[in-house]
């Protein structure tokens, strides 16, 4: 479709380069990305050119199937399509070496005012943060040049590392747990369970446990996917518990009742339970991921 659009090839960018294209006459920005587990770009260009460049896609559309399905479904297609965890607290609050960073942010920055949410809950920030390899990016990460952390990654290297997989929800707990909108009173309902995005803060963490109750890992960003008919998320989880077809439990829900986010309504926690599996969940986008890692 894009190539129809441009009136030839798409420019040959490697991933999230930048090349150019023509939509309708208009110069767009071809930035060579991918949520779907295919090759994909995001396109950008001068705001007055959206009317025109908008149409010409849709209309070139009609022919592949093309429909808008509205932006809160934007992110599912990145939970099974790439198994791309969008929003980890940054982990800049605790070192001193940062802390010329942390006072160079503004007020508004994101990592300012970035909400935590979820049944997963530490007194120590640092328990939040994320390794290269929690999300996914270890065959990433390489010691021949300088960076900020190197030192601690090295060290890490060859320690075991928490596994990133995607955890498909039970259909009969999510109904059990949204049957209490019409069951129970106000504060003994389950926390609201939105669609097709339940996540509610910009770093969600719920704690997964393993069937004796104990905690082995976290889930981040969740969504129904209307491809497989369930909720998905995208769960770091011990080496021991990251294999597919392992039985884990979600806990849905803050503590004691719910926290002091003015987002977040009087609940009580319910335990969902779970399936581990890939990642990416779709099977074309694992295929993919193959065949450009070349392993």
């Amino acid at each position: 479709m894009l190539e129809e659009l441009n009136g030839g090839p798409l420019p040959e960018v490697k991933y999230f380069r930048i090349g150019e294209i023509t939509i309708a006459g208009r110069r767009v920005f071809f930035l060579r990305h991918g949520m779907a587990g295919v090759p994909g770009a995001e396109l950008f260009g001068p705001w007055e050119d959206r009317e025109a460049v908008r149409d010409a896609i849709l209309e070139a559309g009609q022919t592949y199937g093309l429909r808008r399905v509205g932006a809160k479904a934007y992110i599912t297609s990145g939970i099974e399509g790439v198994g791309w965890i969008p929003s980890p607290v940054p982990a800049i609050y605790t070192s001193p070496e940062l802390r010329s960073y942390r006072e160079w942010l503004p007020a508004t920055s994101e990592e300012a005012i970035g909400s935590i949410g979820g049944s997963f809950y530490s007194p120590n920030i640092e328990d939040y943060y994320f390794t290269p390899w929690d999300l996914g990016y270890g065959h990433l990460v390489k010691f021949d040049h300088d960076f900020v952390g190197r030192a601690a990654l090295e060290r890490m290297a060859t320690e075991p590392h928490r596994v990133k997989v995607t955890l498909v929800w039970d259909g009969e707990d999510v109904t059990r747990a949204i049957r209490t909108m019409f069951t129970e009173p106000p504060g003994r309902r389950a926390k609201f369970i939105d669609w097709p995005l339940p996540r509610y803060a910009l770093w969600q963490y719920d704690a997964v446990l393993n069937q004796r109750g104990e905690r082995i890992g976290v889930s981040t960003t969740c969504g129904y996917s209307a491809n497989y008919g369930a909720i998905l998320s995208l769960a770091v989880v011990d080496p021991a518990y990251s294999q597919p077809g392992t039985r884990v439990t979600l806990l849905w829900g803050e503590s004691h009742g719910g926290s002091r986010k003015p987002l977040v309504e009087r609940h009580v926690q319910v335990e969902i339970g779970a399936t581990v599996a890939p990642v990416p969940f779709a099977e074309h986008a694992r295929q993919y991921l193959l065949t450009v890692r070349g392993h």
